[in-house]
């Protein structure tokens, strides 16, 4: 129940309002009573059942001493008023008692909405800020699609499964905690009856309560597969189609959906089981009170009209006995999504900014890698293999002075990409260090230090959103006229305005109701507004046909003008002017020069530039 603790501490956010819900509960289960309190009069002056005191007895804090006085001033009030004053007398108290009792009911729900809707917000809040620090390097270990289904799916069944349980878990056992004493006053000889059956029904509930748990784990573990098998054929339906393989993605899809429907349907029994059990026992405690409460009665040990009343509420407290039973299961249930949900949050692989991080106010002078490597862990084949450390970066020293143009070349699988995304803290180097104008990235602070990075990479980072707004995406306060110059320099103007709406155009999911080209150019458009020293180009033309690279190829020669370029390129020809060319092989850089030093060096360089045909 740990994870479900975890998820109550954000009722620490709703102080007042929980009290205002704990106060109109009590209030609404006291004059809920006091209604059934009615019902005794009401029997006794229709029926007139048992002994009335010849004389008034003295009150006394007792069932007996209690229901004497009362039944005896009760008989005095009818021989003086008539029957019907009384009879009225009593039925506008059972009203009265009914409405208030009604109306505390909502203004505690009035309030319990409020501590609900507000704890979800806040784990939306947290859960949506935990995904967007985590580094990369975390998503590239996840399924997207189990991820989804953990924000999601998960959250949705903590609402529901947890959160919904609060009016139970408040309201419910008040109720049972305010009847039982109510009974244990009546009557302790047959409170104690029912006493004898609780243990067995609570023992039941608990063994039940357990495989639910196990079986809700499982069930939710299989929908985070099947989750991501369908953001799968999604983002790859054009490969899924063009290979045709429709039928057998949908063979395993109603695969794994039969195995979660299979789970969840063990999950409903387990669930709809406890409330018939905890009803037949809560039957049988009835019927065993009714015999001996009955004996007592002829004996004349209980009251009849008291008999009643006990009978009555005993009734009423099986209600919410089966409550808080059904909130219990639904918290053993929702435990195992409180679990995977919180998994997210707890993940430790956070990029962490220290306490007095320096805010960087430009770049100036050059980023320096001094002995850099970079590894992760591999997970093995199977289960209880052991994690295997993989080197990506291997003491990898460069400088990149302020204004230059350094490409990044090699075989794929180098480390080039890794080494750009080390810059801006996208991960964190395994050892060495990286400084921006001598201060280590570590110890700077984060928004400064990626605020002096743009990047335009070969997959266009696009949104589903207005073609404006996904130029002005990472800037704010700018004009329509900055973002149309932003564009003309990226050389995008002339195709945005042929669009149906021009810059208020929808682009589509990723953009892809753009060509390639239109896209890339975007990005670059995006790079220009924002104004960055250092900009990082990674693979920007790879993926284009001759033409559309041609003309993006002029936009980021006008975006590198006077800035810091760092550029990946697999097509040789784009970088033959750049000012350093570094060569990596296997995490470790293996040549660098210009492109005349490495082509006359004939080296791995001379290589590449061989295998592309490219001519000197």
């Amino acid at each position: 129940m740990k994870p479900i603790l975890r998820i109550f501490r954000y009722l620490r956010f709703f102080p007042w309002q929980i009290g205002c819900n704990i106060f109109f509960n009590v209030l609404h289960i006291l004059f809920n009573l006091g209604s059934y309190v009615m019902i005794v009069p009401f029997v006794e002056l229709l029926f007139g059942m048992g002994d009335v005191p010849a004389a008034e007895p003295a009150f006394t804090f007792s069932q007996r001493g209690i229901s004497d006085w009362a039944f005896w001033h009760l008989h005095a009030y009818r021989d003086s008023l008539g029957l019907w004053p009384c009879l009225l007398a009593v039925a506008g108290g059972y009203l009265t008692c009914s409405l208030l009792s009604n109306i505390f009911r909502y203004l505690a729900l009035a309030f319990l909405s409020t501590i609900r809707n507000g704890m979800i917000e806040r784990l939306r809040n947290d859960i949506y800020r935990r995904v967007t620090i985590l580094p990369i390097s975390y998503f590239n270990r996840k399924r997207r699609g189990d991820l989804i289904s953990r924000m999601a799916n998960d959250l949705f069944d903590v609402e529901w499964s947890v959160v919904s349980t609060l009016q139970s878990l408040v309201k419910d056992p008040i109720n049972v905690i305010v009847f039982s004493f109510t009974l244990l006053f009546v009557s302790w000889r047959l409170f104690v009856l029912f006493l004898v059956v609780l243990p067995v029904g609570v023992w039941l509930i608990a063994r039940i309560g357990r495989s639910l748990k196990r079986t809700s784990q499982m069930g939710q573990s299989r929908l985070g597969v099947l989750f991501a098998w369908l953001d799968e054929s999604l983002t790859n339906l054009r490969a899924v189609k063009s290979f045709g393989r429709e039928d057998r993605r949908e063979r395993g899809f109603r695969r794994l959906n039969d195995d979660y429907a299979r789970s969840m349907v063990r999950v409903t029994r387990r669930r709809e089981l406890s409330s018939p059990l905890s009803e037949i026992l809560g039957t049988l405690a009835l019927v065993i009170i009714l015999i001996v409460g009955g004996w007592q009665v002829i004996d004349g040990i209980i009251h009849p009209s008291v008999f009643i009343f006990f009978v009555i509420v005993f009734a009423r407290l099986i209600p919410p006995i089966q409550a808080v039973v059904k909130a219990y299961n639904s918290l053993q249930k929702g435990s195992a999504s409180a679990a995977r949900f919180l998994e997210v949050l707890d993940a430790d692989e956070v990029i962490l900014e220290a306490p007095d991080a320096t805010v960087l106010d430009g770049f100036h002078e050059a980023i320096e890698l001094h002995d850099v490597s970079f590894s992760y862990m591999q997970k093995p084949d199977t289960p209880e293999g052991p994690e295997t450390p993989v080197m990506v970066l291997d003491h990898v020293s460069l400088v990149i002075p302020k204004g230059r143009t350094i490409a990044l070349v090699g075989p794929s699988g180098a480390g080039k990409s890794t080494l750009v995304d080390l810059l801006p803290r996208f991960y964190d180097c395994t050892s060495g260090t990286i400084t921006v104008d001598g201060v280590p990235v570590k110890a700077a602070n984060i928004n400064s230090l990626r605020a002096l990075f743009g990047l335009v990479s070969q997959n266009c980072i696009l949104f589903n959103d207005t073609v404006a707004n996904n130029i002005s995406f990472g800037s704010e306060g700018y004009t329509l006229d900055q973002i149309q110059a932003a564009a003309r320099v990226a050389n995008a103007h002339d195709f945005i305005m042929a669009l149906p709406d021009g810059y208020d155009t929808v682009i589509g999911d990723r953009g892809l109701n753009l060509s390639g080209g239109q896209r890339q150019r975007l990005s670059i458009a995006r790079a220009v507004l924002r104004n960055t020293p250092i900009l990082i180009l990674d693979e920007a033309t790879s993926a284009l046909d001759s033409e559309s690279e041609l003309q993006v190829q002029q936009g980021l020669e006008a975006l590198m003008r006077g800035r810091t370029a760092i550029v990946i390129a697999h097509r040789l020809s784009t970088i033959r002017h750049a000012d350093s060319i570094v060569v990596l092989d296997h995490g470790r850089i293996v040549e660098q020069g210009t492109h005349d030093e490495l082509f006359a060096a004939g080296g791995l360089y001379r290589k590449l530039v061989d295998m592309q045909s490219f001519v000197k």
